[in-house]
């Protein structure tokens, strides 16, 4: 599946559901396996906006996938907001995590409370986050 950032954003818009998800999902995939070979393999704005896109969808069976597309690479984890792990809330995300007995998960849990006690939740909400997202790819 060969897109770039503009068609993907036309194609799936920022909410996709369904079979967009599915294909927002294998398309996020192709780009981490491309970016961990070698840095700049993979599109990281690409990665960022299934990312947004995932986080729009709120579902806490992405937060992982969302986690390998940050860590794929120093630059996937610049490109990538740590907040995009929270679609269905910190809270949330964090219970999720919690739940799960990976080493990723585990990863990931720990840089949430790291990031969360550096100040980067403050003002947190996931309707605040969408709507920056939506203005961003919007203007």
């Amino acid at each position: 599946m060969v897109m770039d950032e503009d068609e993907c954003l036309h194609r799936y818009g920022l909410h996709p559901v369904g079979v967009g998800l599915d294909e927002v999902r294998e398309l996020l995939g192709v780009h981490i396996r491309l970016e961990r070979q070698a840095q700049g393999h993979g599109d990281t704005e690409l990665m960022k906006l299934c990312c947004v896109q995932l986080f729009n969808a709120a579902s806490p069976d992405d937060v992982l996938l969302i986690w390998k597309a940050k860590s794929a690479s120093m630059d996937a984890d610049c490109s990538i907001d740590i907040q995009l792990l929270c679609g269905s809330g910190l809270a949330g995300t964090k219970a999720h995590l919690l739940s799960q007995r990976q080493p990723e998960a585990e990863a990931a849990l720990q840089r949430l409370l790291d990031c969360e006690k550096a100040g980067d939740f403050e003002d947190f909400s996931v309707e605040g986050h969408s709507s920056r997202y939506a203005a961003y790819y919007t203007s």
